[in-house]
C-alpha cells in the first residue's frame, strides 16, 4: 500500500526509522545514502531527515532521550515503519569488536538497569519487575551485507549503559555478566523499548570508536567509526527488508 508523505510525495515499500544520538552520527548515515535528505520537524523539536527508505532521527544522548524521540517518530508516522534501527558509535569489547569496525547486535541489553545487592548486581528481570533484553531482527543478514561491502563486522549483544565504562574493572565485570558482549553504547535499549510498544522490529548497528575499558580519549578513533557507519548504512539501506522482517 502506498501513502502520501507530508511533502506530497508518494512512498512505497519498506520504511526504516534510523535513530542516532547526535548530528555527527546522523550525518555519517546520510553520507551513505544516494539522495539528498528532506527534513521534517517532529513534535518536541526532533529533526527527521528522509533519504530513500531511511528516516534518520537525531534523538539525543541516553536511553530516555532515545525512547522519547523514537516513540514520537513512531506516533507521527504516516506509514508504519518496517524496522527501527539504533545507529551510532560505541565502545567495542577487546577481542570481539575491533576499533574502526562495525558491530551488529544480535540482542540489545540494558546492562545497568537493576540494583546492587550484597551478592552483586541484579538486573530488573532477576528482581522480578522488568525486562532487560530485546532480541533483534535480521542481524545475520545485516552483518553479511556489511561484510560484503568490505567492512570488518562483528555480531553479538550490544549493551546499553547510562554511564560509559572508564575502568578495566567495570569492563571486566560487564564482560563477565554478559558473555560475548560486542559493544556498549547508550541508546539501543531506549529505541528497543519504544519499538516494542509499537510492535516494530528492532536492530542496532554501531561503529567502534574505542575499546571498552580505561578511558583514553587520545586513543579514540571517532572519524574511523563514523566512516564505518557510512559504509554500513549504505549496505543496510540496500537490503530487502520487506522480505526479511516478519
Amino acid at each position: 500500500m502506498a501513502v502520501r508523505a507530508r511533502q506530497g510525495r508518494l512512498l512505497t515499500g519498506p520504511r526504516i526509522l534510523v535513530v542516532t544520538a547526535v548530528a555527527a552520527e546522523a550525518a555519517a548515515v546520510l553520507r551513505g545514502l544516494p539522495d539528498a535528505p528532506s527534513v521534517l520537524t517532529l513534535p518536541g523539536g526532533w529533526k527527521l531527515e528522509r533519504s530513500g527508505p531511511l528516516d534518520v532521527l537525531t534523538a539525543g544522548v541516553g536511553p530516555a532521550a532515545a525512547a522519547a524521540a523514537t516513540a514520537t517518530a513512531l506516533t507521527a508516522a504516516r506509514q508504519p515503519y518496517t524496522l527501527a534501527l539504533s545507529v551510532g558509535i560505541a565502545g567495542g569489547f577487546p577481542g570481539v569488536a575491533p576499533v574502526g569496525g562495525v558491530v551488529v547486535a544480535d540482542a540489545i541489553v540494558a546492562a545497568d538497569l537493576g540494583a546492587t545487592t550484597p551478592d552483586g548486581f541484579a538486573d530488573v528481570t532477576e528482581l522480578g519487575f522488568g525486562r532487560v533484553l530485546h532480541p533483534t531482527t535480521g542481524a545475520p543478514d545485516a552483518a553479511a551485507a556489511i561484510r560484503a561491502a568490505g567492512l570488518d563486522c562483528a555480531v553479538g549483544p550490544v549493551l546499553t549503559v547510562s554511564t560509559v565504562t572508564g575502568t578495566a574493572e567495570r569492563a571486566a565485570e560487564l564482560a563477565r555478566r554478559h558473555p560475548g558482549a560486542a559493544a556498549e553504547a547508550m541508546e539501543g535499549f531506549g529505541v528497543a523499548e519504544a519499538a516494542h510498544a509499537f510492535g516494530v522490529p528492532v536492530l542496532e548497528l554501531r561503529g567502534v570508536s574505542n575499546a571498552v575499558g580505561p578511558r583514553d580519549r587520545a586513543a579514540w578513533r571517532i572519524g574511523d567509526a563514523l566512516h564505518a557507519l557510512t559504509g554500513a548504512a549504505a549496505a543496510v539501506a540496500a537490503m530487502p527488508w520487506s522480505r526479511l522482517v516478519p
